[in-house]
């Protein structure tokens, strides 16, 4: 693990768990720092717990205290919140979102920023989230450009992209993963069997390895 400081930018709650959590449980296992910029609450997700313990106006606050808490397990100290509103990102002034993530890129200098593969997204918060920080290192001078690692969840992503650039296998961190996943009940809670613990197979394969594509810039 040689990187500085790694910085990740994400639109809700729980996609740094189900996305690169066990890379990330890596890097602060390892003492690199990582800061998270997290665009929104993820207020206006469908999920409210199984069974609902959650309604629409108290979701926003126990979605950002599932984040804090998936913080805590992952290791993640400096945790942004942005506080922008779920579903709005794409309609957003992008200028002054690009400022602001260039803004912490020039704060916390990190060696590696991971984000979401523009357009292979599976909601058009990921995608404008992964374009805008795509755009915010674009303007930094090509020599200061950290690494981007992009998630790409498509179901096509490998067609257009080609094989991911990076496949780590997290099983070391893999139960961080899984903490950080169940510390955000309202979304996870139907995923996992009623004993809490025993994954099955197709879980344990899903949850193993993370995937990667780095972004080259033309």
């Amino acid at each position: 693990m040689t990187e500085k400081h790694v910085l990740v930018v994400f639109p809700h709650p729980d996609d740094e768990a189900f996305g690169p959590g066990g890379t990330i449980a890596q890097y602060t296992q390892a003492d690199i720092p990582v800061t998270y910029v997290c665009l929104t609450l993820g207020e206006m997700g469908r999920n409210m717990g199984k069974p609902h313990f959650a309604n629409r106006e108290t979701l926003p606050s126990l979605r950002k205290q599932e984040l804090i808490d998936a913080c805590e397990a992952l290791g993640i100290k400096d945790l942004r919140m942005l506080g922008y509103r779920d579903k709005t990102i794409e309609f957003e002034d992008e200028s002054i979102i690009i400022k602001q993530i260039k803004g912490i890129i020039d704060e916390v200098k990190p060696s590696l920023i991971i984000t979401h593969y523009p357009g292979h997204g599976v909601h058009p918060d990921h995608d404008a989230t992964g374009k805008l920080t795509i755009e915010a290192v674009r303007q930094l001078p090509e020599k200061e450009r950290p690494k981007l690692y992009c998630m790409a969840i498509s179901k096509n992503r490998e067609e257009l992209l080609g094989k991911p650039d990076v496949v780590n296998n997290i099983e070391a961190t893999m139960n961080v993963k899984v903490a950080a996943i169940k510390a955000h009940r309202s979304q996870s809670e139907a995923i996992f069997k009623e004993d809490g613990d025993a994954l099955n197979e197709r879980l344990k394969k899903w949850l193993a390895e993370e995937s990667f594509w780095i972004y080259q810039f033309k």
